[in-house]
């Protein structure tokens, strides 16, 4: 949950300086602006009759022209210079919420004046994607009083939205004139993937020590391995073993030893080229959500996770290799890698050879890809990315089917058998197809032809 601070806003149009985010307007000026079509028409037709009235010399109805001309006028002084202050919160509940799912807003009004306010309208900002804007009447509120209210906002596109300002509107008991004012807090709205749970999966070329192995060694042994050596000048003299330093008869210290940790991968192709269409239902967006369920699955599992584009930058890194989970709870980690992806769009290049110049610079574990449209070329520099990795998975998308909806194969299955060739296992990604069911065959030992998800055939050795 996150909570904006307070703002506070004068209850009055007074457009001086206003306290914690009083939007400032144009004095009597603006408070005239604020004028409703009722206070108009009453202005209007006062002016009216008084003209008439002189022109005839009829005294009644100059007296009629000027009540209804002097009670806007009164209405709007009235409005001016009532003094009352009023502060407003918002909170959300949650903060991020993945795509398609609902947040809830809470607003707070506290009137912190020593008057009861009379009718307040409150109407907060947000993009249209979230929905309308939502609009609350309060009918009034006392002195020291609060009122409390909440909307839900929902979206199905992955971003950052901003909620706010919060506006309220001041209306005189006779609705001859009303005055907006702005408070100055807002709060964002983080809308990230949608990730699928996957299988657990026993990957090819695991070592022990890995994922849940890794972590029940270092329940008894400790993150310290105690292998002693021979003492060195420097070393500090709290490591010393004793009882290998009596056993060799010289002076042992321990040996720190810190534990290998499996890392993961997960290469995301973002180039627009790559892809045709847009939507929820695109194949760019069935590539973040992939990416971005691989990422916290592996995470679960105990692997240091990176997030690399084809622009062959590091989206977000602990470190310079841009590995994350090291130091950091998997749940901290996995969220602000969930909010790198829900802002990450389609990128200008043309081609892949920067994520392959990241990566061949040395073993990085495990290597998943989603990659889109791939021409000949390109395939080709994804094999070459096989060499330096100790297993590869590839999701490939034919944005074309994506886009026309239709299941039969297509470029895909000849980039699919260029991958396969260099030792990827690859996989083609039809419409609709399940992330959870692609992983799961992925992880087989041997891939019948015809797997689900339509699109996707069979190949051997699992994560080769």
């Amino acid at each position: 949950m996150a909570a904006s601070g307070p703002a506070a806003a004068d209850g009055a149009g007074t457009g001086g300086d206003g306290r914690g985010g009083e939007s400032r307007g144009g004095g009597v000026r603006a408070a005239l602006d604020g004028l409703t079509t009722r206070g108009r028409s009453f202005l209007a037709a006062g002016v009216a009759a008084v003209i008439c009235a002189y022109v005839l010399g009829q005294g009644d109805l100059l007296r009629v022209g000027l009540l209804l001309a002097v009670l806007p006028l009164v209405c709007v002084v009235v409005l001016y210079r009532t003094r009352y202050r009023v502060v407003a919160g918002r909170r959300l509940s949650p903060q991020r919420v993945p795509a398609g799912a609902e947040a809830r807003v809470h607003l707070r009004m506290d009137n912190v004046s020593r008057l009861p306010t009379g009718l307040l309208m409150l109407q907060d900002h947000v993009p249209y994607v979230l929905g309308p804007r939502p609009r609350f009447v309060l009918d009034r509120v006392e002195a020291g009083g609060r009122r409390e209210v909440s909307y839900r906002v929902r979206s199905d596109l992955r971003g950052r939205y901003p909620l706010g300002p919060l506006q309220l509107r001041l209306n005189d008991p006779f609705g001859m004139c009303e005055l907006t004012r702005s408070f100055s807090a807002y709060d964002t709205l983080t809308v990230v993937p949608r990730t699928e749970p996957l299988p657990p999966v026993r990957l090819a070329g695991d070592a022990p020590g890995y994922g849940d192995g890794r972590q029940r060694a270092l329940a008894v042994a400790g993150d310290d391995d105690v292998i002693p050596r021979e003492y060195r000048y420097g070393d500090d003299l709290r490591r010393v073993h004793w009882r290998s330093t009596a056993r060799y008869g010289e002076l042992m210290v321990r040996r720190e030893e810190q534990p290998h940790r499996a890392r993961c991968t997960v290469l995301l192709d973002t180039r627009a080229v790559a892809y045709q269409g847009g939507g929820p239902d695109s194949a760019f967006e069935w590539a973040v959500a992939g990416a971005a369920s691989v990422l916290v699955h592996m995470l679960e599992r105990g692997f240091e996770v990176r997030l690399l584009t084809d622009t062959g930058g590091a989206l977000l890194g602990e470190g310079s290799d841009g590995f994350v989970g090291a130091t950091q709870d998997s749940a901290d980690a996995a969220g602000l890698l969930m909010d790198t992806l829900a802002v990450v769009d389609h990128s200008d290049g043309l081609g892949l050879s920067r994520a392959y110049d990241v990566l061949r610079l040395g073993s990085e574990g495990l290597l998943v890809a989603f990659v889109g449209d791939l021409d000949e070329e390109e395939a080709a520099v994804a094999a070459r990315m096989r060499q330096r990795s100790g297993a590869a998975v590839a999701f490939v998308l034919d944005s074309g089917a994506w886009l026309s909806g239709g299941a039969a194969p297509g470029p895909a299955e000849d980039s699919v058998r260029h991958l396969r060739e260099a030792g990827w296992t690859a996989l083609a990604v039809a419409p609709g197809a399940s992330l959870a069911e692609l992983w799961r065959y992925a992880g087989h030992t041997r891939m019948e032809s015809g797997a689900p998800g339509g699109g996707t055939t069979g190949s051997s050795g699992g994560w080769s």
